[in-house]
């Protein structure tokens, strides 16, 4: 296929939450990135230049076409602050509804995390702790933006997001499953006695927390302390560190994986 100026033009306004809609594209920069999500998402284009295909052209898929491209041709197309010589733009797969099964373990629930950077890294955490789903309130951030996929490192190929009206979707799971959240006069997450092998886990916004809508369908208020307790401290916790302490503490009681030889 032969790379126009009208194409580069179109990839760059991929950087825009109306135009991935529109065309139901996004993009995914940077070797890691693409050749985690290469397998994963029906790719449109491939572009790459010359030196990149020179030293992993071979690692592509049969299926594939790759477009070379100069460097300068993806500093204009690249939404990164240091672009790299690689970009796949992918077809937005379908919304898919939260599996039947998806019940019988752990889930994480987004309500209105804004930030890419946050909701990039928690998808991250999510992969490292085995947790395939993530429910998300429609305010959470767009997960194809490109800082968010960027920031999952892959991740995004193994972790589902389901936007949905996240109030009405947990008052549903609360019907079988606990139902989690954080707040600074919840019970002590170390103490709590709580059962660590199924249950949904609620994460708030950055700035004004769990949302009353969503707190409704909580069956358990959960603290994570600060040590010692009666020392001054910051004012609470960024919201993927959170995620990370929870899905620590959540995992720590569960028989680890066998090792694969």
């Amino acid at each position: 296929m032969e790379f126009t100026a009208a194409l580069r033009k179109q990839i760059a306004q991929l950087a825009k939450a109306k135009c991935r809609r529109e065309l139901g594209l996004f993009v995914a920069e940077g070797t890691k990135c693409v050749t985690d999500t290469l397998p994963h998402f029906r790719c449109r284009y491939l572009l790459a230049t010359d030196a990149w295909l020179k030293s992993h052209g071979d690692i592509l898929p049969p299926s594939v076409e790759a477009i070379g491209v100069r460097q300068s041709d993806i500093e204009r197309m690249s939404s990164l602050s240091t672009p790299q010589q690689v970009m796949a733009v992918y077809e937005i797969p379908e919304d898919i509804p939260l599996p039947d099964d998806a019940e019988n373990g752990l889930l994480v629930a987004l309500d209105r995390v804004q930030d890419p950077g946050n909701l990039g890294t928690i998808i991250r955490l999510c992969d490292w702790f085995g947790v395939r789903h993530i429910l998300c309130a429609r305010e959470t951030a767009d997960v194809y933006s490109p800082k968010v996929v960027q920031a999952t490192m892959g991740a995004i190929s193994r972790v589902r997001l389901h936007y949905c009206d996240l109030a009405s979707e947990l008052e549903r799971l609360a019907g079988s499953m606990p139902v989690y959240g954080t707040f600074l006069d919840g019970t002590n997450l170390y103490d709590s006695g709580i059962d660590r092998s199924r249950g949904v886990i609620v994460m708030g916004n950055e700035g004004r927390g769990i949302s009353p809508e969503v707190e409704a369908a909580l069956s358990h208020r959960l603290l994570i302390p600060s040590y010692p307790p009666d020392e001054a401290t910051s004012e609470s916790l960024n919201v993927a560190m959170a995620t990370a302490i929870m899905l620590a503490e959540f995992r720590r009681s569960l028989p680890a994986a066998p090792v694969r030889n």
